[in-house]
C-alpha cells in the first residue's frame, strides 16, 4: 500500500523510526519518505545509510506548528514517532514534556487535515493507560486527540488511528542496552527495582510490522494493542548474566510495578482479533464505522466485561532462553 506513496515520519531519526524506514524501503517503493526530526547530527548519520532517491530529511520540531505543516505537504501518510519518553526527565521537566507530547500532537493533526493526509497512525505506550506518570499523562492526551480527531475531519479523507504497546527489545533507554552496558563495564550486580517486576515485550521488527497492518486495517478512531509476551525483569537479568547477584534498589518515582496495555474500564468497547486487540472508540463519529472488522477482513469478537490487559496476568511469558536469546541478537 506504500508503492508510489509519500510518508512522513515525525522522530524519523529514532530506533522506531529507522527500523520503519528500513523495513519501508526493503518492502515497498514509496515515491518519497520525508524524515522530520530536530537533531541533525543524527540525520548526518541516518543519511550515510539511507540515501535512495526518495529520502527528504527536514530538520524541524514537533513544536513549531508552522514546520510541520510546511513538511508535510504532498504526504499521503503519517507515522508519529516523536515524543519525549524518559520517566524521570518527563517528572522533572513536565512543561517541556507537555509542548513536545500534546502540543506537538495537535501540530500533528492539524497539519494532516491542513494538508489532505489520507491516514495517520500514531505511536503510544503502556503507560498511557491509567497512568501514573507525567509521560504516560501526556501520551493519554495524545491518544485522546488522535482518536477525536476523526470526529473534525469535515468530509475530509484523513482518518486518524493510534497503535499501543509495551517496552521495545533493545530500543534507546530500554533495560536491556542499560544491562549490557552494565555487564561489559564489569559489574558485580545487576540493579533491580523488584523482583515482582514484569513488563510487555516487542522487538523493533514487530513494531514495525504491527504498524504497518494497523495502516490497512484502520477505519478511523481505533486503538490498536498487539498481543505481545511479558517478562519478569528479574529473568531478564538472570538471562544476561547468570552469574551475577541482583541488587534491590527500589521502585523509581512515577514508576509501576506491572504494565498496562487495556483497563478494566476499556473493556466495553474492545474486540479481540487473532493476534491483537482494538479498543473502539468511546465518541460518536459522523461515520460509523464496524470495528469488529477491519480492512483486511479480519474479525474480533467483543472482550469480557472483566477484561483486562496486564503484563503479571498476561498468559504469554518468555522463558529465561528466550530472554537469553533475545539478548544475544541485541548484544
Amino acid at each position: 500500500m506504500f508503492d508510489g506513496k509519500s510518508v512522513f515520519i515525525s522522530g524519523g531519526t529514532g530506533s522506531f523510526g529507522r527500523a520503519f524506514i528500513r523495513t519501508l524501503l526493503n518492502r515497498y517503493q514509496p515515491k518519497r519518505v520525508v524524515v522530520f526530526s530536530r537533531d541533525e547530527l543524527k540525520q548526518y548519520e541516518m543519511q550515510q545509510e539511507f540515501n535512495a532517491p526518495c529520502m527528504r530529511y527536514f530538520l524541524g520540531d514537533v513544536r513549531d506548528a508552522e514546520r510541520v505543516q510546511q513538511a508535510m505537504r504532498g504526504i499521503d501518510f503519517v507515522v508519529h514517532a516523536a515524543a519525549l519518553k524518559q520517566v524521570p526527565a518527563a517528572e522533572y521537566n513536565p512543561s517541556e514534556c507537555i509542548r513536545t507530547n500534546v502540543n506537538g500532537a495537535e501540530n500533528i493533526i492539524n497539519a494532516a487535515l491542513a494538508n489532505g493526509v489520507e491516514k495517520v497512525v500514531a505511536l503510544s505506550t503502556d503507560k498511557a493507560s491509567s497512568p501514573i506518570n507525567l509521560y504516560g499523562a501526556t501520551k493519554l492526551l495524545s491518544d485522546k486527540l488522535f482518536i477525536a480527531a476523526n470526529n473534525i475531519t469535515g468530509g475530509q479523507q484523513t482518518r486518524f488511528a493510534v497503535v499501543r504497546y509495551g517496552n521495545v527489545v533493545g530500543s534507546r533507554g530500554s533495560v536491556l542496552p542499560f544491562f549490557r552496558k552494565l555487564i561489559n563495564d564489569g559489574a558485580v550486580d545487576l540493579p533491580i527495582t523488584d523482583e515482582r517486576m514484569t513488563r510487555f515485550w516487542i522487538t523493533l521488527d514487530e513494531g514495525v510490522e504491527f504498524v504497518m497492518k494497523s495502516f490497512q486495517r484502520m477505519h478511523g478512531g481505533e486503538l490498536f494493542v498487539p498481543k505481545i509476551p511479558s517478562a519478569r525483569i528479574v529473568d531478564l537479568a538472570s538471562a544476561l548474566a547468570p552469574e551475577l547477584p541482583h541488587r534491590l534498589v527500589g521502585i523509581r518515582p512515577g514508576e509501576k510495578l506491572h504494565e498496562m496495555m487495556i483497563s478494566r474500564d476499556d473493556s466495553n468497547h474492545t474486540f479481540e482479533f487473532a493476534r491483537h486487540f482494538v479498543i473502539a472508540p468511546s465518541i460518536v463519529f459522523t461515520e460509523q464505522s464496524d470495528y469488529a472488522l477491519d480492512g483486511l477482513g479480519e474479525r474480533g469478537v467483543p472482550v469480557s466485561e472483566s477484561f483486562e490487559y496486564v503484563s503479571d496476568t498476561n498468559t504469554h511469558y518468555l522463558s529465561i532462553d528466550e530472554l537469553r536469546q533475545l539478548g544475544q541478537v541485541w548484544s
